[in-house]
């Protein structure tokens, strides 16, 4: 054999570097490593950073800051597949860092990591991809980026795929994202249902209750809930529900089916196989409160539908609620009164609870829990609308004390509903009167100044219900609940402001309360708000003018008109025509004004002195009429002390009447004084007539340690004596209203022809008057030349005195005038019945006592002429 020769081992080449083992201990090595371009290098840098990560939060931040994260984004598109797939490991670790996922979320890579789902990547890339997803979709930037880049459909694909893994994290992510609504609507057209009911199959716990979370969600769309009846995800439910083993999901699947109860076709599905009342009976007998909790839910909510709410009745549900009621946890109350509530609007079901369910909810009225006792208000709320019986039961069950205290509750809907029942209540007069006998007034304040809108309304429509009587209103005003109700009027809410008028012309009832209104702007408010198309409302309206028949004087300025019912009492006055919105002064502002050219006001005040009132030997009464006349003593002794009290009067002094019709009314009478006197006399009248009134007093003069009076008026109270005892006994009303305006015209000057109007010199009488007065304010009875708006305003005056009906209507350039109502006996109807009563217009300057048809020409004339 020859000899071996030794082969030589040829030299690497020189552009080649020579393997190099490196062994690193620092993170910030590595991270530099993955910007290789060697595979090996970056997959085995990658396994180094995925197990460094999955240590803890603080090695996840380490990493952000070393930079790793956008080397690592590059990686998910790499071409090597194992490198691919620890970037995306990495990635499924990292995604649960806060700081992480927004960095993600800026450099867009959602999209690469939704690739990383395509069915051709390994189920380990399937699994981390999908948990990158889950946490990234916990945020709502999240869940917008992932349905953007269409992540839902893969995610709904891999709901069926072998790796438990792979379907927890992908239904995990789809939970997160259908809590939008945009994500829940385009979800329907991937037929999602039958993959998740798959899912309840499933050995681990977590993904049942995810899909049943999930379920939850989805099927508040009627769309999924007629995709999981058509798929018999109800007969899975109700197994669920009938396997105690799997009792860690029936809270889930109770939610379920709650939403599945809204539609009707599955009420009658879950009716017909028996489920319903399973599910029934499953609440009732149930220890675990939580699902006792959802059952009651599950009611309220299908008992929002009228159709279910009979399906409801027929299985007897009342009594499962009734039961529930009693037990020991809150929220299952809360739960059961709310499903009560909803069951009210079935008449039959609110009579059940009649005597078996509102005694327990009164019981919860006096819960430490605010929730329960708002909840338990809720339900007796709706159980006493239009239901007196209810109402009564209620209070027999002692419910009104806990109501009113639940008025000063820190939660504005148990306010609100404690408010509503006491307004039920209030319907009936014993029970208001219990109720008002709780205060309830003063409970009403707080609820009054709320700003929330809902316990606003409430609390105005609870005042309007129970400030029917005068006590009620006087506890309103002296405990400062007219000032809120009147702030309410100016609430831009609707009701609100529809509720405090209501409110307003409950209270304007008493003369008292109507004044305060008035002091506070509330009639200022109103008429603001009736000149609004959009703004008023009929209690608005109503509310106005019930306030301005508690001030006649402003009414008759602002509408010219004063009805029958509308009775002029002591210190009305005249201050003439005002436009909407202008302000009237109040009486004693006007007494103390200055002396100016502008018209007279006129002032109606019978008040014989400002002495307190005397002893009922002293007075008579018009038992009749309802009205206090003075004695003809007092009204003698004014009439003889007028020197003496300051007011000199411009006409002599009339001696008491004899008879019981005044012998001044008598035509045949006057005309005999006029020929006996002749025109001497006349003159020496009116020379007397201005000494008179020299002698009157300044009526702007007053001390102001003193308390002010309006002035008095003793001819005016000579006249409310006289037309008391002389035209208040006629019987024919219609021979009373001519007796009456004879007696005024005669007062006021006489009869006065139509051609001789324009030489009757009223002008001049009254500005003596006023400038004699040293006032604007003139009282009624000092004016002996009068026009027709003082003859009317007279007229008027003293009608309502005697109980004449009537009304005073004021017209154009100084035209005022009276009409009154008079039956025809003499003619009666086609039937037999009394025809309407026909309308007439008092003449008091023509011819008075004659009556003008209200619609004809000579009624006209007499207006406008």
């Amino acid at each position: 054999m020859g000899k071996k020769i030794k082969k030589e081992v040829e030299p690497p080449p020189k552009d080649v570097f020579d393997p190099l083992t490196i062994e690193s201990k620092k993170a910030a090595t590595v991270v530099l490593m993955l910007n290789s371009p060697e595979e090996e290098i970056l997959a085995k840098a990658c396994e180094a950073i995925y197990k460094f990560a999955l240590k803890g939060e603080e090695n996840k931040a380490t990493l952000l800051e070393l930079g790793a994260v956008e080397p690592l984004t590059k990686l998910l598109t790499h071409e090597d597949k194992i490198v691919r797939r620890n970037a995306t490991m990495i990635f499924g670790i990292l995604a649960s860092n806060s700081d992480v996922k927004k960095l993600l979320r800026e450099l867009e890579v959602m999209n690469s990591v939704i690739a990383q789902l395509a069915p051709e990547e390994e189920v380990i890339i399937h699994e981390f991809a999908s948990l990158c997803l889950a946490n990234m979709s916990i945020e709502y930037s999240g869940k917008v980026q992932i349905f953007e880049h269409g992540g839902l459909e893969p995610l709904i694909r891999l709901l069926s795929s072998p790796d438990p893994d792979v379907k927890k994290n992908s239904i995990e992510c789809i939970y997160n994202l259908v809590q939008d609504f945009q994500c829940r609507t385009s979800l329907h057209e991937l037929n999602p249902i039958p993959p998740m009911l798959e899912l309840l199959k499933s050995e681990y716990p977590i993904i049942q209750q995810l899909a049943l979370k999930t379920l939850g969600v989805i099927t508040c769309d009627k769309e999924s809930r007629t995709m999981l009846k058509d798929n018999q995800g109800l007969d899975q439910l109700s197994k669920i529900l009938e396997t105690k083993e799997l009792n860690d999901l029936h809270v889930e699947a109770l939610a379920v089916i709650a939403n599945c109860l809204e539609d009707m076709d599955s009420m009658v599905l879950l009716q017909q196989t028996g489920g319903l009342k399973k599910l029934l009976s499953f609440a009732e007998n149930s220890t675990i409160p939580d699902i006792q909790k959802n059952a009651a839910k599950a009611i309220a909510k299908a008992a929002y539908d009228p159709e279910n709410r009979k399906v409801f009745h027929e299985q007897e549900v009342e009594k499962c609620l009734v039961t529930l009621l009693g037990s020991d946890n809150d929220g299952t109350k809360i739960a059961a009164s709310q499903a009560i509530s909803a069951m009210s609007e079935n008449s039959s079901s609110k009579d059940f609870f009649n005597t078996q369910g509102i005694p327990q909810i009164v019981q919860l009225l006096k819960s430490d829990n605010e929730e329960v006792r708002e909840a338990a208000a809720l339900a007796l709320a709706n159980l006493t609308t239009n239901s007196t019986a209810n109402a009564n039961a209620a209070a027999e069950a002692d419910a009104i004390d806990p109501l009113i205290n639940i008025l000063s509750s820190k939660r504005d809907g148990a306010i609100a509903n404690a408010a509503t029942v006491l307004t039920n209540m209030a319907i009936q007069e014993p029970l208001r009167t219990v109720i008002q006998s709780h205060e309830v007034m003063n409970a009403l304040l707080s609820p009054l100044h709320s700003t929330n809108t809902v316990v606003q309304s409430t609390a105005a429509l609870t005042v309007a219900a129970t400030a029917c009587d005068v006590e009620a209103r006087n506890q309103l005003r002296m405990c400062g609940g007219l000032e809120p109700l009147v702030e309410l009027l100016n609430s831009k809410n609707d009701e609100v402001r529809r509720h405090a008028s209501w409110a307003v012309m409950v209270c304007a009832s008493d003369e008292l309360t109507a004044v305060e209104l008035c002091r506070l702007g509330a009639l200022d408010i109103l008429e603001e708000i009736n000149l609004s198309v959009s703004r008023k409302n009929k209690f608005s309206e109503a509310a106005y003018n019930k306030l301005l028949n508690n001030n006649l004087s402003l009414k008759y300025s602002q509408t010219g008109y004063l009805s029958s019912s509308n009775i002029i009492s002591d210190g009305f006055y005249d201050y003439g025509r005002i436009n909407p919105g202008t302000k009237l002064l109040p009486l004693k502002e006007l007494c103390l004004q200055e002396l100016n050219d502008q018209r007279a006001i006129l002032l109606v005040n019978s008040k014989s002195d400002i002495s307190p009132p005397p002893s009922m030997e002293d007075k008579s009464s018009d038992v009749g009429y309802g009205r206090s006349i003075s004695s003809s003593s007092s009204l003698r002794r004014a009439s003889k002390e007028k020197s003496t009290a300051g007011f000199g009067s411009p006409t002599e002094e009339k001696s008491e009447p004899t008879s019981g019709r005044n012998t001044v009314l008598s035509r045949g009478t006057t005309k005999e004084k006029g020929s006996r006197k002749g025109k001497g006399k006349k003159e020496e009248e009116k020379v007397k007539e201005e000494e008179e009134v020299m002698a009157m007093p300044k009526m702007t003069e007053s001390s102001p340690d003193k308390e002010w009076y309006p002035p008095l008026d003793p001819e005016f109270c000579v006249y409310v004596f006289e037309v008391t005892k002389s035209i208040l006994p006629i019987v024919n009303i219609k021979d009373q209203i001519e007796a009456l305006a004879k007696y005024v015209a005669d007062k006021m000057g006489g009869r006065i022809p139509k051609e001789k109007l324009s030489d009757f010199s009223w002008e001049l009488h009254i500005s003596e008057l006023k400038f004699q007065l040293k006032s604007n304010v003139v009282p009624i009875g000092y004016i002996k030349k009068g026009i027709f708006y003082h003859r009317a305003l007279l007229f008027k005056a003293l009608a309502d005195k005697i109980g004449v009906g009537c009304c005073l209507v004021r017209g154009e350039y100084s035209r005022a005038w009276n009409e009154v109502k008079l039956l025809n006996e003499g003619r009666k109807g086609a039937t037999g019945s009394l025809p309407p009563p026909e309308e007439f217009i008092v003449d008091l300057m023509f011819h008075p006592g004659a009556l003008l048809k209200l619609r004809s020409k000579e009624a006209d004339l007499y207006r406008f002429l």
